[in-house]
């Protein structure tokens, strides 16, 4: 028999409940924990999403302290305050820094894996992991595989393809600096630049879609949620079955990068022990200009926040 597995989640809004809901269909834990700082959300979320058990894989949740999710082989972080219609990821910084330091000072000692969720992901993975000492691959935010999973679904459309059968990447910062890899992406092992009328407009056009993606859901209902939460269980799940798959995520990169001292987005093998070997993509000249410019808007907007 599998081993059972245990997953908390921190935050209960409309992400943490996306989340939630894509875990237990999933059937990727056998418990999950629920936590909020308004303890009656994650009670209320717990009641209603265990009057469904009948219909996902059996598991048992319950609304928890963070505490009790020290034991847990996974954490989500989805907790901070939701981007606003006009709003950038960045323009959080401030209010959301405040909630991942009190987080990440209670996982200190914690075994498992961290998976944060909250935005700006890139800048709140980079905090979250130096507050609570834990080891660089062992704190992941979601980055841009999200945004590569919009890009996928765009280029599927264009070319009248499953999504799945086109390859190319999205990396640096979740955000307005992301950086779409078009040089090297393929469609069948065929570069995606010699399809049959391809164009240079059209990569402008995807490009600020993908970018733009968030705001106009935003502009609409108000958050994203269901996309980030399944991408979230999907993650976990190869995380936690140790597929070692290489994924677009983020995680503090290590000096020999180049990049170091920035938590940003590159193509990542992750398993049971982390997000371990990054990957340097092929890029051109003028994309790996704009890789660098993005790890510099995450620099500043590290620098920005008061520590103290």
């Amino acid at each position: 028999m599998a081993s059972r597995k245990s997953i908390g989640i921190i935050g209960m809004g409309w992400v943490g409940s996306s989340v939630a809901i894509s875990i237990l269909h999933a059937g990727i834990a056998n418990e999950l924990l629920l936590h909020d700082i308004k303890t009656e959300i994650a009670e209320g979320e717990a009641m209603d999403l265990s009057h469904g058990s009948s219909f996902y894989p059996t598991a048992r949740v319950r609304a928890a302290s963070i505490d009790d999710m020290m034991n847990t082989d996974a954490i989500v972080i989805a907790a901070g305050r939701g981007g606003k219609p006009g709003e950038t990821r960045l323009q959080l910084l401030n209010e959301n820094v405040i909630i991942a330091r009190d987080i990440a000072l209670k996982l200190k000692n914690y075994q498992g894996i961290v998976v944060v969720v909250s935005n700006p992901v890139d800048v709140l993975t980079y905090f979250i992991q130096k507050f609570s000492g834990l080891p660089e691959a062992r704190v992941i935010g979601t980055g841009t595989m999200l945004d590569t999973a919009r890009l996928k679904e765009i280029l599927g459309k264009t070319l009248d393809l499953d999504p799945r059968s086109v390859h190319a990447q999205v990396v640096g910062e979740h955000g307005d600096s992301e950086v779409v890899l078009w040089s090297g992406a393929t469609v069948g092992g065929k570069e995606l630049r010699s399809w049959p009328g391809w164009s240079q407009k059209k990569e402008t056009l995807i490009t600020e879609q993908v970018r733009t993606a968030a705001q106009e859901i935003i502009k609409r209902k108000g958050a994203t949620n269901h996309a980030i939460g399944l991408v979230t269980a999907t993650l976990l799940k190869w995380i936690l079955r140790g597929e070692r798959r290489i994924i677009t995520l983020s995680r503090v990169q290590p000096d020999a990068s180049g990049l170091g001292n920035v938590a940003i987005s590159l193509p990542t093998i992750v398993g049971t022990d982390g997000a371990t070997e990054i990957l340097i993509p092929r890029m051109s000249d003028a994309e790996h200009e704009k890789l660098n410019a993005s790890v510099e808007v995450i620099r500043k907007a590290i620098a920005s926040v008061d520590q103290d």
